[in-house]
């Protein structure tokens, strides 16, 4: 459930440009993925998202609240049984905290980790300015998702993690991501589907519903730029269960 989780956040709605014909295709791409989404502008307004959401694990609805501040940190926390666990990850450090296994505290993330997920902090995504972030993408052609006809890329961050990305070629939506990563010398490798796409009264459009692995993640508030401050994403103190005498 907790790399559920952590995937959700990983994943960026953007791509990077290439070079000689293909760069201009991939810009033509991205030009109109955003202006379906909302246009540049509007994405560029939004510092911070607080989202309330809900999954399913074994039948037991599991609530979640991803919290997101552009550059600086974000926060995962999910309630099951009773007790609540988290991930956070901010431009430094991170921790995670799962008390479901017996878990007495929270453990720091390796900083391989670390710094792989630094692009799950740019709420924009690699596209803006992503030749001066080092962005890399290659254009794959056309592939097909469950029947929809879709935009692949392929993007290079600067850690190496790869992602391909499809985009809907009709409504120019991300629909899918493909994420591979290497920890510990193991690659890994992660899918994400979006959809019930939705438009939010700050004018740009989001998914309502996220699914990793069958398990649907669904979106049920969203609030933008509410005043997220950077001391939220600081380790919590953890207080030890009191003993009966």
């Amino acid at each position: 459930m907790k790399k559920l989780f952590l995937s959700i956040l990983t994943i960026a709605f953007t791509i990077a440009g290439a070079a000689g014909l293909k760069a201009q295709t991939v810009e033509e791409i991205i030009q109109k993925h955003y202006d379906a989404i909302g246009g540049v502008d509007n994405w560029k307004k939004i510092n911070s998202i607080k989202m309330v959401a809900s999954s399913n694990s074994g039948g037991v609805e599991v609530p979640i609240t991803m919290t997101l501040l552009q550059a600086k940190g974000f926060k995962v926390e999910y309630t099951f049984n009773g007790m609540t666990g988290y991930t956070i990850m901010t431009d430094k450090a991170g921790w995670n905290y799962s008390p479901f296994g017996g878990q007495t505290k929270p453990e720091a993330i390796p900083e391989e980790a670390i710094k792989e997920a630094q692009d799950a902090l740019d709420i924009q995504g690699p596209l803006f300015d992503y030749k001066t972030k080092g962005h890399k993408v290659t254009y794959l052609g056309k592939d097909d998702v469950e029947g929809t006809e879709c935009y692949k890329l392929k993007v290079v961050f600067p850690s190496g993690k790869e992602e391909t990305i499809f985009i809907d070629t009709k409504t120019f939506y991300h629909i899918k991501s493909t994420t591979k990563s290497k920890a510990n010398g193991k690659e890994t490798e992660v899918s994400s589907a979006f959809s019930n796409f939705q438009k939010l009264p700050e004018g740009i459009t989001y998914p309502m519903t996220m699914e990793n692995g069958g398990n649907p993640l669904t979106i049920k508030t969203i609030e933008i730029n509410k005043g997220i401050d950077e001391n939220y994403f600081k380790l919590p103190e953890v207080k030890e269960p009191e003993t009966k005498k």
